[in-house]
């Protein structure tokens, strides 16, 4: 049994896709985790997440309460995926395979694609009709021009995405400290702020968008840390991860927060040009373009990222071999997906709130069984050629894993609150969302219950047998467990 690769041969563009990669090719240092997720949130959407609280009567106090409470609480499970890619070399929803089986991860992968589909559906809707209503640009060419764009970033891959992401972290900080250093001095003239109090259910529903926000990155936080080195310490990328991702939405939901409640803005682009031009002469609109940039690569990452689930998902059904024109193509596939969608949508403020919540109600009972897998059942160690074929220890269908989602799910129904659909639990109380609390508790639980009778030493002798699919450093400990345990 062999674990696919893929030709390395000099190119430009990445090679690999969900393919294994091997010790001689991981590079990159965990120090740039921070700083490539610090930029992955410094963006419009970001800040239109600070618009959800105020225009459900939220005030400007809670709704900053309420964003940052979420993020944190979202990120907390990001940045713990995170620790997968280093150990395994493999990306995301591959190593749900381990929890699933190899067919199995279908279904996770539903939610996953459309996670991906839609955080690119929301930016174009974004973007098209922020620029649009600043500049007069039109709003189909601007679409076509921005899909056209993040998919050459996603198929040229992972380091040229590492590298723009340096390179927009610089652009954007100091454009960003002059905007906020504005709104603090009061040198942008407000408004009456709008009437706000508070209320659980625009409360709840601000913690919701944010906390789904970071979560939603769960299923492929990995696929951009599997190429470094294999001994990278779990709590340095954590804490990297941990602290990037929060710092720029713990700043941005702030300020969009107080462009909703004092400018009455609804569109995060013209709130920036409004804001920033106030603050010092074109500054909004130097900010409104290179925010739309780092839109852009954020973009990249989420059609990167769904080329991974798709080509998982084509795998699953049966074996592909993950090449570089499979790659594309399948990139360019959901380019034409995801544009098609944009250009029906004009209102990205109400497609952005029900997204985030569809998002995460389908997320949470994922990231629940796959980190109480690899933390608390298999504590990181697994297989990986097995992952790749449905013959091997984690079989086709996972009935725990998949036993363990569905029941996360169900339990979410009755807690629902969506524009089309209240739970009968969720009308009781009011219209209070607490459905990802959850499904998140739920799926945990019962994966944690129906893996009380999984052996897992056979898993343990396969990997003792061959360290080189392990951490070396930990096959002698593996060893010594499995001999231990056949005495």
């Amino acid at each position: 049994m062999t674990i696919p690769s893929t030709d390395r041969s000099g190119t430009l563009i990445e090679t690999r896709s969900i393919d294994y990669v091997p010790d001689d090719e991981r590079h990159g240092k965990v120090g740039h985790q921070g700083p490539f997720w610090f930029v992955g949130n410094f963006q419009p959407f970001t800040l239109a997440l600070g618009f959800v609280g105020p225009s459900l009567g939220l005030s400007l106090w809670w709704t900053v309460v309420a964003g940052i409470a979420g993020i944190a609480f979202g990120t907390l499970f990001m940045a713990f995926h995170a620790t997968q890619g280093p150990v395994l070399g493999l990306p995301q929803m591959i190593q749900s395979r381990a929890q699933f089986g190899y067919r199995g991860v279908l279904l996770p992968l539903i939610g996953t694609l459309f996670t991906f589909v839609g955080f690119n559906v929301v930016d174009v809707v974004i973007i098209k009709s922020g620029l649009q209503e600043i500049f007069g640009w039109n709003s189909v060419a601007v679409a076509v021009a921005i899909t056209a764009v993040a998919a050459g970033l996603a198929i040229f891959g992972h380091d040229l995405l590492h590298k723009a992401f340096r390179v927009l972290f610089w652009i954007s900080l100091p454009l960003w400290l002059m905007l906020t250093y504005g709104v603090l001095s009061g040198d942008v003239h407000a408004t009456t702020p709008a009437a706000g109090g508070f209320t659980w259910v625009a409360f709840l529903a601000q913690f919701g968008v944010a906390a789904s926000y970071n979560i939603t990155y769960a299923p492929y936080v990995s696929d951009y840390s599997r190429y470094l080195p294999r001994d990278t310490k779990p709590s340095a990328i954590i804490t990297s991860v941990f602290v990037g991702a929060t710092a720029s939405p713990m700043w941005l939901i702030p300020l969009g927060g107080w462009m909703a409640t004092y400018l009455g803005a609804s569109d995060a682009l013209a709130g920036i040009n409004t804001t920033g031009n106030a603050t010092v002469p074109m500054l909004g609109s130097v900010l409104a373009v290179v925010s739309t940039l780092v839109l852009v690569a954020t973009m990249g990452l989420n059609a990167y990222s769904g080329m991974l689930t798709v080509v998982t998902g084509l795998d699953s059904v049966r074996s592909v071999r993950p090449t570089r024109r499979l790659r594309v193509v399948t990139i360019l596939v959901l380019a034409a997906a995801w544009l098609a969608m944009s250009l029906l949508l004009s209102n990205a403020t109400a497609a952005l709130n029900t997204t985030l919540l569809i998002m995460l109600y389908l997320l949470v009972p994922w990231t629940a069984v796959n980190l109480t897998d690899f933390f608390f059942v298999r504590r990181g160690h697994y297989v990986i050629a097995d992952l790749f074929t449905p013959a091997g220890v984690y079989g086709a269908w996972s009935w725990r894993g998949l036993a363990a989602f569905a029941a996360g799910i169900a339990a979410e129904i009755p807690f629902l609150v969506l524009p089309f659909y209240t739970g009968p639990v969720a009308a009781a109380m009011g219209d209070v969302d607490i459905a990802f609390v959850i499904g998140l508790l739920v799926s945990g639980v019962v994966y944690i219950a129906v893996t009380r009778t999984l052996d897992v030493s056979d898993e343990l002798a396969r990997i003792a047998a061959d360290p080189s699919l392990s951490d070396p450093a930990d096959a002698a400990a593996i060893a010594n467990t499995v001999e231990a345990e056949e005495k």
